[in-house]
């Protein structure tokens, strides 16, 4: 295959956005297509190299799997093992036992399931995970292993019939793209079957220049590349996280990225740019940069609780540069040469390191992170980071929906809301009241709004469908009309406060006695204070209430929203004032335990502080009604 310098400039224009998106710069906001211009590459590189072996008759999987070997694993594991050790110094054991879990899947070459099925990419706690970024790579090697396979089995069909498949793949893919990218936005990002058709993009550019030159027209040339590096521009730029993505947005970087592989020839301005030696140059370490960039980032993030200024986040940039250079030019041109590294080196050495790696991966995902290597009182701290989150859904999830015993003269009281509701159910069984209280409950994501209104526009964002939440069925009007008492909570905003009084009313309508609990938060709350922080100032890390006079204090919420529920006539519990009294400074840490894992939701330590002091506080109001 020729060499075209102008690719190795595209990739440049691929990985540096990334990187830029990575490190949080406003200017880049979308830069995440970079990772969808390196798909494109991919297609259009891999595809013309196989079928231009195919129709010498010279195809070879086994040396086809070599090349793709040498290409992306030496870099990778390398990247990998120097993680390691930083992971043991500075992770707390929570997240030692979640990079295990990544270790593990990175060697098996399916990161992008796992972080589809624990993390979105544009969370915040996602930016801590320095193996994140290798779902794109797990997405390529898919693609490795399965597009040889499928041309080795459809190429005697003639290019004529394995266009109509591709053709048919791509249609379902990006359809599915499409749909996903509104319904299941986090599947459809990491997935193959979502991502497939950008890659094939690639393939129908490589079957094409195959079979055909390029345009004659040295002016039409210059016009569509110019457009598909505009195209590639205009994405980086106006994108950003609430794009919906990889829907037909995604068409914009991708069809960008193809005409400039198509159009941008010599003469071409495009070509000229992209060949430029310093951009040429950064093309070439591109996937050294690519791989260093985030440990760089989610290490230094992790160790200053994401408290990073602008000048270490470019020094941050830069050095993943001058690493990348050195992982280009001592491990990965090395690896490449054949003389220097037999194939069946290459390959013992990889089942090594995949085996080493899976071990380690496995050690610190079944040991909790080394939990058992800490004293008990941090183990007691560390341990409220494991699996948090399925405590908080569990039993909410149990009591869904769930009938009321009608024989019973057991109150009844149905709990509405988002992932805070999922709280005070906890909160009610950890401080005894279902003992004498029936409980069921009703879920609604925070991103819909926890209210009971026609229009809710300032709550729902663009790549987030509310339509089943809002559609309630029948057995939520039949739980909620057998019950004594409906509660209602969220992580309330300060939009919400001019729907309350509506909400309110319109939710009387379906039981005249509401209680509505406020919003609650202990500030930015992650174990890695915990972990990185001097003892003598764990009391001291949360700022929930922040500064009292700010609007979008939780307390100042909490004050709107009171008179908007009184003004009802139904009762308001505010459950920050339950929690932290009239304290500037919120404790997390308290008796040798924290309350909350996250900031947001509490441990059963702090779910039980809650419920006890919900049952005093019910005490003293007597009976809704």
């Amino acid at each position: 295959m020729k060499y075209r310098a102008e690719i190795d400039g595209l990739r440049a224009l691929a990985v540096l956005p990334v990187i830029f998106f990575h490190a949080g710069f406003e200017w880049f906001s979308g830069g995440f297509v970079g990772v969808d211009i390196f798909f494109v590459i991919s297609g259009y590189l891999i595809t013309t190299i196989i079928i231009s072996e195919m129709s010498e008759g010279r195809f070879s999987i086994v040396n086809f799997y070599e090349r793709r070997g040498r290409r992306i694993l030496p870099a990778l594991f390398f990247m990998m093992a120097v993680c390691i050790p930083f992971a043991l110094i500075w992770f707390a054991p929570s997240d030692l036992k979640i990079f295990g879990k990544s270790l593990l899947a990175v060697s098996a070459f399916v990161s992008n399931i796992l972080f589809w099925k624990n993390t979105g990419y544009f969370e915040s706690s996602a930016e801590l995970n320095p193996l994140l970024h290798t779902w794109s790579l797990a997405v390529e090697e898919q693609y490795y292993i399965l597009f040889p396979i499928f041309l080795m089995i459809t190429w005697r069909f003639g290019i004529k019939w394995v266009l109509v498949i591709l053709s048919v793949v791509f249609i379902t893919s990006l359809g599915a793209a499409q749909w996903g990218a509104y319904n299941s936005p986090s599947f459809t990002f990491y997935m193959l079957p979502t991502r497939g058709w950008e890659l094939l993009v690639g393939v129908f550019i490589a079957f094409y220049l195959n079979n055909k030159t390029y345009l004659k027209s040295k002016n039409l040339n210059q016009l569509l590349s110019l457009l598909g590096f505009c195209m590639v521009v205009y994405s980086i730029i106006h994108f950003d996280k609430s794009t919906p993505f990889p829907s037909l947005y995604a068409l914009i970087p991708t069809i960008g990225t193809g005409l400039i592989i198509l159009c941008a020839i010599p003469q071409t301005i495009i070509h000229k740019l992209l060949s430029l030696k310093l951009i040429v140059g950064v093309g070439l370490i591109s996937y050294s940069t690519y791989l260093w960039h985030q440990p760089l980032l989610s290490f230094t993030r992790y160790k200053f609780f994401g408290e990073i200024n602008d000048l270490i986040t470019i020094s941050l940039c830069l050095l993943s540069f001058v690493i990348g250079w050195l992982s280009w030019r001592f491990v990965e041109k090395p690896f490449r040469d054949k003389n220097r590294f037999k194939r069946k080196d290459i390959f013992c050495s990889f089942v090594l390191l995949i085996t080493v790696f899976c071990a380690i991966g496995l050690w610190f995902n079944q040991s909790d992170g080394r939990l058992s290597t800490y004293n008990k009182e941090d183990q007691s701290i560390f341990s409220s980071f494991i699996n948090s989150a399925s405590y908080v859904v569990q039993k909410h999830e149990e009591i869904r929906l769930r009938n009321f015993d009608l024989d019973s003269d057991q109150k009844k009281v149905l709990i509405i809301g988002d992932s805070h509701s999922q709280d005070l159910v906890n909160a009610v069984y950890e401080g005894g009241l279902t003992q004498n209280i029936q409980f069921s409950s009703y879920y609604i994501p925070v991103l819909c709004g926890v209210l009971f209104v026609d229009k809710k526009p300032d709550r729902e964002p663009i790549n987030f469908t509310c339509k089943e939440w809002r559609n309630f069925e029948d057995i939520f009007f039949k739980v909620a009309s057998n019950a004594d008492e409906i509660w209602i909570i969220s992580d309330w905003q300060l939009l919400d406060v001019k729907y309350m009084h509506e909400s309110t009313t319109n939710l009387k309508k379906l039981n005249s006695s509401v209680l509505v609990f406020g919003a609650k938060g202990f500030g930015r709350i992650h174990a890695s204070i915990y972990k990185n922080t001097p003892k003598s100032l764990w009391s001291a890390v949360s700022y929930a209430a922040v500064a009292r006079s700010n609007d979008n204090s939780i307390q100042n919420i909490n004050n709107l929203l009171a008179v908007e529920v009184k003004s009802t006539e139904s009762y308001f519990i505010d459950t920050q004032f339950l929690l932290c009294g009239d304290k500037e400074i919120c404790p997390n840490y308290v008796d040798g335990r924290i309350l909350s894992y996250d900031g947001s939701h509490l441990t059963p330590f702090g779910s039980a502080i809650l419920g006890n002091k919900i049952r005093a506080k019910l005490a003293m109001i007597g009976p809704l009604d």
